[in-house]
């Protein structure tokens, strides 16, 4: 019956072009026929003609069987509705924020699933024991103290379980979300209930116990939305012509692929002792765009700068003083561009 059904699904899958019946029989077929066979044995065993001290052993062995192969059951089906959802839920578009926000949510009710399925499962076999059901209420007296004992040893791991859920269903943090944390950039690549995996921009993995982002401050570029604004600083003398600046970053932002067409600002944000500072802003699709346009405007823009305005460049000027003591004029020094 088991290898029938399963064939019927599979013919129905083909036949109707529907995807998601096939998948159900590559993922619940294995459960579903132990399920069947476990339960037809167990309904069977009473007219096997066994005797009675073998039958009660048999009979017990067949209903663990069968609640380990429900328990397979649930949860595979539970798996198959969860994928399905994910295959619903694009995130190589523009503004994913909220794909992001429905796949973290359901790798953590994943996950959440298996435990409870898992522990329900185990429940019911140890409950099939004569002794659990006779001195139920004394091992639960006496688990009272071995309770509290654990607890405190597992508090660091509690702690984190429900520090995994506060981020996942509070929508502090997703996946693929851009961080900046122990002054690292990178994207969530992992959220568990106990910790974080921070793929960083030089392909490591940092590996953050899950309180680490509910007790420290850290950055999310991507909270709200995906566009980030690319922000870069250029430190120039104070004779740079900031006109003729501000009209050729128009022209390399404008040409620049990477740029979203909404908005960029050129500004002298502030000045020292030697240079002035100019701050450089557009906006960009996400954080890698905004990360590639930031690095080409700088480099066009030096490269802009040593070729028509050299004197744009950062100088160390000297005074010189004569023999007699007498002050002379200022001699200017390059300094390196910044």
């Amino acid at each position: 019956m088991g290898w029938l059904s399963g064939r019927a699904l599979a013919l129905a899958a083909r036949v109707a072009r529907r995807p998601f019946l096939l998948r159900a029989h590559e993922r619940c077929h294995l459960a579903w026929l132990a399920t069947l066979v476990s339960a037809s044995e167990l309904a069977a065993v009473g007219s096997a003609g066994l005797p009675l001290d073998v039958q009660r052993p048999v009979r017990h062995a067949l209903v663990i069987a069968t609640i380990g192969a429900v328990s397979w059951l649930v949860a595979s089906v539970a798996f198959l509705v969860e994928d399905g959802v994910l295959r619903r839920v694009k995130v190589d578009v523009r503004d994913n924020r909220r794909a992001r926000r429905v796949r973290t949510q359901l790798g953590i009710i994943r996950r959440l699933t298996a435990v409870l399925v898992t522990i329900i499962g185990l429940a019911a076999a140890l409950m099939t024991f004569d002794t659990m059901r006779t001195y139920g209420a004394s091992v639960l007296a006496s688990a009272g103290l071995v309770g509290i004992v654990a607890g405190l040893a597992a508090q660091t791991t509690l702690s984190n379980m429900f520090a995994g859920l506060q981020l996942v269903f509070t929508d502090a943090l997703r996946y693929d979300d851009i961080v900046v944390v122990e002054q690292q950039w990178g994207r969530i690549e992992e959220l568990t209930l106990t910790y974080v995996v921070v793929h960083l921009w030089d392909e490591r993995r940092l590996v953050l116990p899950a309180t680490y982002f509910t007790t420290t401050p850290f950055e999310n570029w991507t909270r709200s939305e995906s566009r980030v604004l690319a922000a870069l600083e250029l430190h120039l003398d104070p004779s740079a012509p900031v006109g003729e600046l501000r009209t050729k970053t128009r022209e390399l932002v404008e040409a620049n692929p990477l740029w979203d067409r909404r908005e960029w600002v050129l500004q002298v944000t502030d000045n020292t002792e030697l240079t002035m500072v100019v701050r450089i802003t557009a906006s960009a699709a996400d954080a890698s765009s905004a990360w590639d346009l930031k690095c080409d405007l700088r480099e066009q823009l030096l490269d802009w700068v040593q070729a028509h305005h050299p004197q744009a460049l950062p100088r160390m000027r000297t005074q010189t003083t004569g023999t007699d003591g007498r002050v002379g004029g200022y001699r200017d020094a390059l300094r390196q561009a910044g």
